[in-house]
């Protein structure tokens, strides 16, 4: 069962077929083989997930799913990608500093973390008005991991700015995190500017939020900021003081009970993005990622006790439920998860983990059908805006 199809029903049923033959037929001439259910299956999970409402397939068993306020959310298991459930998982919507786990991605790993380095009056120009900040100051010393637990705990969008002039300056970072973002598969993201500061046309959406997130928990550096409680930042007089990472449901902070398990990942609010949250959790071996966007509802909190719920469901759901699409559906590399696990034909390596086996034909499908995801795209949203160059 599958719970919300709405509105654009007779386009979201042609897109789903179109996703379905788009899948078979091209990807059979491609292969020289039948591609089977398995392949059709793939395509069309990706295009079901670009259609409104609330998405689950409950089983015997399975816990009633929340209802959220949020405009956006989705529940994904971190080991295998499959998308447990959502509502609105592509809405395109500003994301905030939650956009922030992008650039780690695409930063952290060209930075060794012991580098120090002498910050510039120029490196901490352009800041936006009102942006949270960690304290940086010019012609004062800091090593690279000084700077990260800023980005991360702190949501420093001073500590951005100087991280992105070591990495090639602000635009050639947006570019870097764009190129990041569709090498993960994450299609709806538009980057502008790197700390998440509200700026024209950029966006993300819970579906992209929640792979950079899950991509994030395969790099222990970035794993291990997100779920730093607190750290000593240096202080422009040579002392240091400390600094608290602001996502409360990691650290209980201003009332909001911590969440049991609660790796990170990253919270984010401005005027215009509403609350937003990634978050990721382990319990019993089995992590979950989820992501809020935007709730309408309770106050400041309420995106911490949103995720709280979705969490708890989606721990009681596991195996309960079946998945209503993958994380990496649209991911132009090699499959992840159980669907490649019994692939006879090797592919290409990701680039953020090892690379595993999977069939041309489910590969194939997957690209292909996302030809009707575009279209789609194009029929609810209209033209998709150029990436930032």
């Amino acid at each position: 069962m599958t719970i919300g199809f709405a509105s654009r029903a007779a386009v979201s049923t042609c897109v789903l077929c179109t996703a379905h033959l788009l899948a078979s037929a091209p990807a059979a001439a491609i292969a020289g083989v039948d591609p089977g259910p398995r392949a059709a299956a793939a395509a069309a999970a990706a295009a079901l997930l670009y259609r409104p409402g609330t998405h689950v397939r409950p089983r015997p068993g399975a816990p009633e799913v929340p209802d959220p306020s949020a405009l956006s959310w989705l529940v994904a298991d971190a080991r295998t990608g499959d998308v447990l459930a959502a509502h609105d998982a592509h809405r395109r919507l500003p994301p905030a500093s939650t956009l922030k786990t992008l650039f780690a991605l695409a930063v952290l790993p060209a930075l060794p973390a012991g580098i120090r380095h002498r910050v510039s009056e120029e490196e901490l120009a352009g800041i936006g008005p009102g942006s949270s900040l960690v304290g940086v100051a010019e012609d004062r010393a800091y090593r690279v991991s000084d700077l990260w637990n800023g980005v991360f705990l702190s949501s420093g969008n001073d500590a951005v700015r100087v991280l992105a002039s070591l990495s090639g300056g602000w635009r050639a970072t947006a570019e870097r995190m764009q190129v990041k973002a569709r090498a993960l598969g994450a299609r709806d993201t538009r980057v502008k500017s790197p700390d998440g500061y509200d700026a024209p046309g950029q966006v993300s959406s819970a579906y992209d939020l929640a792979v950079f997130g899950r991509a994030g928990l395969r790099n222990r550096d970035f794993t291990r900021y997100c779920a730093r409680h607190e750290a000593r930042f240096p202080a422009r007089d040579g002392g240091s003081y400390g600094i608290v990472n602001t996502n409360r449901l990691l650290t209980g902070a201003d009332g909001v009970e911590p969440y049991p398990g609660l790796i990170g990942i990253k919270n984010g609010y401005t005027s215009n993005a509403g609350h937003t949250l990634v978050a990721a959790a382990r319990r019993d071996g089995h992590t979950l990622v989820v992501t809020v966007m935007n709730p309408r509802s309770g106050d400041g909190h309420a995106v911490y006790e949103e995720a709280r719920a979705l969490l708890d469901w989606g721990f009681e759901a596991a195996g309960h439920v079946t998945p209503v699409g993958s994380l990496d559906a649209l991911r132009p590399g090699p499959l992840r998860g159980p669907q490649a696990d019994s692939a006879p034909v090797p592919a290409a390596r990701g680039d953020d983990a090892p690379g595993r086996p999977v069939p041309w034909t489910i590969a194939g499908a997957a690209l292909l059908g996302a030809a009707a995801v575009s279209l789609y795209l194009r029929l609810r949203w209209g033209p998709v805006p150029a990436d930032p160059r």
